[in-house]
């Protein structure tokens, strides 16, 4: 019996330093946890992410750490390999089943994180074009200039190209017009031109261009390209009173704007005539 008590003694004495280490570093990860659960708690924030998604990120931040404090406490007192590989197997088999919801859940914090557009914005995303609603944890909400309220799997969202109209200040018009062949191209130039700096939001750098491309079957055609202020008018408002305007401006200077024409040709079959041989009569 002195033996079993000398040997747990001498355990016990044994195990104090580690006893010691572990506690230290259960410490450590409790306060680092909650430190930099804070750290991202205010970049998130600084990021005008939703107070609801911000939480969740930073519990899962201190939790996680605080977890792989305690595995390294225990692994002070014996072996949490065999722990850890059953975990792991176990882990793996969840996430295999959950492989969908887990993409999404990653692919929605990079969103947050990076930040390619915000709640507000005008945006083309996975083919949709419309108003960011909100940006979630695995699906973000838009509505459609149709009217339309779709959601989005952030996969998709991160995986295809994202168009930021907000962020354009600047859009760039282009408008594909046809005038008839007796018109000017030089008059035609110049009308147009004219009736740009009367377009809202128009700028005039960069410079707008007028180019003539193709003799078409009834007119000659060009393209318009000018920028506009996206903060004064919107990119379709600005084409709508941009077509106004020039049609206007071409009735006024007698510039036509032609129809489709066709010429038909109908050919007539010739229509021959018999000419009949009388006999000449006798004289009585």
């Amino acid at each position: 019996m002195k033996d079993f008590f000398a040997m747990l003694v001498e355990k016990f004495a044994a195990s104090i330093p580690n006893f010691f280490a572990a506690l230290l570093i259960l410490v450590i990860s409790y306060y680092g946890g909650v430190l930099l659960s804070r750290l991202l708690k205010r970049v998130l924030e600084r990021q005008n992410a939703e107070l609801g998604v911000t939480h969740l990120l930073s519990r899962v931040l201190k939790w996680s750490i605080i977890s792989l404090g305690v595995i390294a406490a225990l692994q002070r007192f014996f072996n949490v390999t065999a722990f850890l590989t059953g975990l792991g197997i176990i882990g793996f088999t969840v996430a295999f089943a959950l492989q969908n919801i887990m993409q999404n859940f990653v692919s929605g914090v990079i969103l947050l994180v990076q930040r390619p557009f915000k709640v507000g914005d005008t945006a083309g995303i996975a083919g949709y074009d419309g108003t960011v609603l909100k940006v979630g944890l695995r699906t973000t909400e838009i509505k459609t200039f149709d009217g339309r309220i779709v959601f989005l799997p952030n996969a998709d969202v991160l995986s295809k190209p994202i168009i930021n109209y907000t962020r354009a200040t600047l859009r760039r018009v282009d408008l594909a017009i046809g005038v008839g062949y007796a018109s000017d191209p030089e008059n035609v130039r110049t009308v147009i031109l004219n009736e740009l700096k009367y377009v809202a939001g128009y700028v005039d750098t960069p410079e707008p261009l007028v180019l003539f491309h193709t003799f078409a079957d009834s007119s000659i055609n060009l393209d318009l390209f000018f920028w506009v202020d996206t903060t004064i008018t919107s990119h379709v408002a600005a084409k709508d009173m941009t077509l106004t305007r020039i049609k206007q401006a071409f009735e006024k200077n007698n510039i036509e704007i032609p129809y489709p024409i066709q010429v038909q040709v109908l050919r007539v079959p010739e229509v021959r005539t018999k000419t009949r041989k009388t006999k000449p009569r006798k004289s009585r």
